[in-house]
This record gives C-alpha cells, sequence and structure tokens, in this order.
C-alpha cells in the first residue's frame, strides 16, 4: 500500500470525524476548514488535479441535494450548519467532497466494480450514518424508514460516484490514462 493511499485514507477520516464532531457540536464550519486541508492536500500531490478537481465539484453538488432532500422530506435532521432548507448543511457538503477525494486513490479499486460498489454504498452509507447519529451530528425521526433510504440512496450514489469518475478519467482532457475495463466481482 503506498504512502499515498494511506495519506488519503487517514485525511479522510479526520475530515470525516471533524465534519461530524463540528456538526454535533455546532461548530459546523470547523469540519469544512478541516475537509478543504484534506482536499488541497489530495489536490497539490494529484497528477491530475482538475480531474480531481471536477470530480469533487460535482459529487459535492449531488450530495448537497442528495442530503438536502432527505433533510427537506423530513428522514433526517441535522443540528447545524443548515444555510437553505433544500440543501444539505454545509459540514455534510464538506463531507461529500472529502468522500470524493478517495475514489482515485484509497477507494479506487471500486471503480469498474458497479455490483461491488453498489453493496459497499447499501451497507456503508447507512453505517456511517447511523455512527453521526450516535456521536450527535444527526437524528432520524423514524430509523428504521432513514437507514432503509439511505441504504438504497447509497446503492445507487456509490457506483455513480464511481461511475463519474472512471468517465473523468477516460476524458483525454485529464491528463491520465483510461481507467481499467470494468471488473466482474
Amino acid at each position: 500500500m503506498s504512502s499515498r493511499v494511506i495519506v488519503n485514507f487517514v485525511a479522510y477520516q479526520v475530515a470525516w470525524f471533524a465534519c461530524v464532531l463540528g456538526g454535533a457540536h455546532g461548530l459546523p464550519w470547523v469540519g469544512v476548514a478541516v475537509t478543504a486541508g484534506a482536499v488541497a492536500i489530495l489536490l497539490a500531490g494529484s497528477p491530475a488535479p482538475w480531474r480531481d478537481a471536477a470530480l469533487i465539484t460535482v459529487v459535492s453538488l449531488i450530495g448537497a441535494l442528495w442530503d438536502g432532500l432527505l433533510a427537506g422530506l423530513g428522514l433526517l435532521v441535522y443540528p447545524s450548519g443548515m444555510i437553505l432548507p433544500w440543501l444539505a448543511p454545509v459540514w455534510i457538503i464538506a463531507m461529500w467532497a472529502g468522500f470524493a477525494t478517495t475514489f482515485y486513490v484509497s477507494m479506487r479499486w471500486l471503480l469498474g466494480r458497479w455490483w461491488l460498489a453498489s453493496l459497499f454504498g447499501a451497507i456503508g452509507g447507512p453505517l456511517a450514518f447511523y455512527a453521526g447519529m450516535r456521536l450527535g451530528a444527526v437524528s432520524f425521526p423514524d430509523p428504521v424508514a432513514a437507514l432503509a433510504v439511505l441504504a438504497v440512496g447509497w446503492a445507487v450514489l456509490m457506483p455513480l460516484t464511481a461511475w463519474i469518475a472512471v468517465k473523468l478519467e477516460a476524458d483525454p482532457g485529464a491528463g491520465e490514462p483510461a481507467a481499467a475495463s470494468p471488473q466482474p466481482l
């Protein structure tokens, strides 16, 4: 395992905890600042920073709207960081940006493995939200409904994010060779 993979994995974990704990304790901008640092580290060491920035931007927009929709529907309640009622809190948007940094580095193994990405998302997404709930960053008025919707949503969002990463990597203007063809499970 390369040092870049380790740095990316650790930076994302630190950013995730900063976002969750900042959101839970009414300090949403702390997580945003820590995540901005993690994103800067990735972009500084990236062989294709424009490609990475494009993925971060697209994934952050998707996440902002998705989590904003869930909050708007009353499935998720966030204690801080909401700027607009139809948009996710700022620290959640930052978390999506940090999450996007992992697709060309520590979660590269998911690229092209659509069913595995879907399974990983269906399990990992709700687990991350459950952990966030235990830390006080989110609450579920109806936990069963919220976790079920999160599982279905993440079963789509994880492979979608991997697919977007593959498409951006295959772009001749991205500065890197195309990703390997899809791998069977």
